[in-house]
């Protein structure tokens, strides 16, 4: 798992399915709430080929949250993703499944911690699952293997330097 307020979470995981391609695993990223942008990895992923890694982005970016309750169309696209997500680590196609911002999701309260971690529990034991973004449930902490908190010492973005394309994007 990568997690914690620094940049870095889904960069991380990129280059975990970037080496796993290299070593003929199969790799699915399901991103649970970026889909409005274009991002780079997707060009990247069609150049490794689509047999290969598949990145699906479903939903529709950025995501409202606070006092107000999340959109119920961004609810029902989280609850989609799972749906999908669920089904494909239970069927042994893929070797490494990256569940991209779903801590987000969890944390927004749009998805159960406990559906997560029941189907962590049961996923076939050679499957790697990668979970990612900021404020990961303590009970999914406690399941993982490996988490890894990443802490913004300094970035750009402080200074009014916009994302970058290539880099943050």
């Amino acid at each position: 798992m990568n997690t914690g307020p620094g940049k870095g979470k889904t960069t991380a995981a990129l280059g975990t399915a970037f080496r796993a391609v290299g070593q003929g695993l199969r790799v699915l990223m399901v991103q649970f709430i970026k889909g409005s942008w274009h991002y780079g990895e997707l060009e990247s992923a069609k150049l490794l080929g689509d047999d290969r890694i598949t990145i699906l982005p479903m939903g529709r970016g950025f995501v409202k949250v606070g006092a107000e309750k999340p959109d119920p169309e961004d609810v029902r696209l989280v609850e989609e993703a799972w749906r999908l997500a669920a089904e494909k680590m239970a069927g042994g196609e893929y070797d490494l499944i990256i569940l991209d911002e779903i801590n987000y999701a969890i944390s927004y309260k749009m998805l159960s911690p406990e559906l997560v971690a029941e189907a962590l529990r049961g996923k076939p034991e050679m499957l790697h699952v990668i979970l990612t973004g900021r404020n990961a449930h303590p009970a999914i902490i406690e399941l993982a293997d490996m988490v890894t908190e990443m802490r913004e010492v300094k970035h750009p973005y402080h200074k009014g330097i916009p994302a970058q394309r290539g880099i943050e994007y």
